[in-house]
């Protein structure tokens, strides 16, 4: 098939671009690199043997991108393209509204002028908002998002939903992933965000190779096992199968609902110390306040995609914390 990854350049899209090559199909990509960077398609490449068709814009610009639906020929779109930090949301909510909401109202209106009847949307466990029980199914209540990335995120299924109700021969999968960290093992491709990183395990990270002073921890007083954050997270290459699987298996009409996790949660400070211990390294931390729109615990029930996909995260917390460390060791190297 040849597929439009939007957000290709990213820390998911990347991981994802690599297995759909390697999975046998042809790779078209948007990436603005407002959260990415041009040699990431250079590192795809190394792994892969094989060139993505690459397009550099922000989909805002409808012009542009209908100009590549026009010079291929899409047959599925995996739409990755968002602004994603939840801290960064509650702060800027105009600005993740307009970009998240807009760029899938372009996108589905592509599908619809072009006849592509295929899409796989990168959702997220934020849907849930602050869950009643975990683990989280796909039949959980949608609750009251805590914060604009999420609401957007709920709000871009909404979109979607609509949109295939209308168009009843489109398949649309919305895939409800929890926590991505890792990194490729080639070490090449990993999450390395611009500025100060809102996601966990890209700051500890830094931390590790000295780059920042000390990792806050927000929050020591939730009812978990040791008052941190409870988070289910999931190798991003195991992420990116899940992607690859249900591109090709949920094909029929209709709208296809998956949470991609890999079952159990672990805490802020559980993630840290597997990181020191796996690694050998030391990893500073501080207590802080709470950070806007956090929530205890959250994590997924996955059978359905064991059950419908045949997909069962393979790696471990180790995995996780093994590929990061070596990974940020080979970016230090490249610098």
């Amino acid at each position: 098939m040849n597929i439009l990854v939007t957000g290709g350049a990213g820390y998911i899209g990347s991981h994802i671009c690599v297995e759909l090559i390697e999975a046998g199909h042809n790779v078209i990509v948007i990436d603005d690199f407002s959260n990415s960077k041009p040699e990431v398609l250079g590192y795809i490449r190394d792994i892969t043997g094989r060139d993505v068709k690459f397009y550099e814009f922000n989909i805002l610009d409808e012009e542009k991108t209908e100009r590549v639906f026009q010079e291929n020929q899409i047959d599925s779109i995996i739409h990755c393209a968002a602004f994603k930090a939840v801290g960064e949301s509650v702060i800027k909510p105009i600005e993740y509204y307009t970009n998240n909401l807009t760029t899938t109202l372009i996108m589905t209106k592509m599908m619809r002028d072009y006849h592509v009847k295929n899409i796989v949307f990168s959702s997220s466990a934020t849907v849930y908002g602050d869950p009643e029980t975990v683990p989280l199914t796909e039949e959980s209540r949608l609750g009251e998002t805590t914060n604009p990335y999420g609401t957007s995120k709920a709000m871009m299924e909404r979109i979607l939903t609509d949109v295939q109700h209308a168009y009843k021969d489109m398949s649309v999968t919305l895939l409800r992933y929890f926590n991505p960290i890792g990194a490729h093992a080639s070490g090449l491709i990993g999450e390395d965000p611009k500025g100060i990183p809102n996601n966990l395990m890209p700051y500890i990270m830094k931390v590790a190779t000295g780059e920042l002073p000390c990792l806050g921890v927000f929050g020591d007083d939730y009812d978990t096992s040791d008052g941190t954050g409870v988070r289910d997270y999931i190798h991003v290459v195991d992420l990116a199968k899940g992607h690859v699987l249900a591109i090709e298996k949920y094909t029929e009409p209709g709208v296809h609902i998956c949470n991609l996790g890999t079952g159990k949660g672990y805490s802020v400070l559980e993630i840290v110390k597997t990181f020191e211990k796996v690694n050998g390294v030391k990893v500073n931390y501080e207590i802080k306040a709470r950070r806007p729109g956090d929530i205890a615990t959250c994590y997924a029930d996955p059978t359905r995609a064991k059950q419908q996909l045949g997909w069962v995260a393979e790696k471990t917390l180790d995995d996780m914390c093994r590929d990061t460390w070596n990974f940020a060791k080979k970016q230090t190297c490249d610098k």
